[in-house]
């Protein structure tokens, strides 16, 4: 990416016209010939241009242009515009119509059965229902159990396998802990006898 400003003649027009800057400073900053300067200050070039303030849109301050005006040999330094853009996407809860909402308890279902070592609270979470309501499916006492059919919830786009990959190594990770943790104090047990 070039370090040249915005809109390169729009601002030189300005600077032509709002500073004391040498014709070279302000090619040198734009990116264009000193020529099309000269063109620009004696009103040949740009002509109806509509000058752009680059001090206004924060590509300069005002005292780096009184710093290159009181040396002309000093060349105008553009103020660092790279944004960073992030991709981590915020999730937002979005509309379900009432025909998904009826999947849940069956997308719930699935995942228990698919995926058993998911907490209640990872699959009430992931699907978008309560946690009594993944317990009592778990324990088969589910108002409407006998109806449910597990349904993928990836297939029904109630949420990401992305979602699922990580609800998932989640999962993994905590019995992986549960694990050292009973090792742990089974070593307890057995230096204390």
């Amino acid at each position: 990416m070039s370090n040249a400003p915005l809109m390169p003649m729009a601002t030189a027009v300005w600077l032509v016209e709002n500073t004391t800057l040498t014709f070279k400073q302000i090619a040198n900053f734009c990116n264009l010939h000193e020529v099309e300067i000269q063109g620009i200050a004696d009103g040949e070039v740009a002509k109806g241009i509509k000058a752009y303030n680059p001090i206004i849109s924060g590509q300069l301050s005002r005292e780096e242009i009184e710093l290159s005006s009181k040396d002309e040999n000093r060349p105008l330094l553009i103020k660092n515009t790279d944004i960073e853009i992030s991709y981590t996407e915020k999730k937002t809860k979005k509309y379900i119509p009432l025909s998904k909402r009826q999947d849940k308890p069956d997308s719930a279902l699935w995942l228990i059965r698919q995926h058993n070592m998911l907490k209640d609270s990872q699959i009430a979470k992931l699907v978008g229902v309560t946690k009594n309501s993944v317990t009592s499916i778990r324990n088969k006492s589910y108002w409407n159990y006998n109806n449910l059919n597990p349904k993928d919830p990836v297939a029904l786009n109630l949420f990401t396998q992305k979602d699922l990959i990580e609800a998932l190594e989640k999962a993994e990770r905590r019995i992986k802990r549960e694990k050292k943790e009973k090792a742990k104090q089974a070593k307890g047990i057995s230096n204390i006898e």
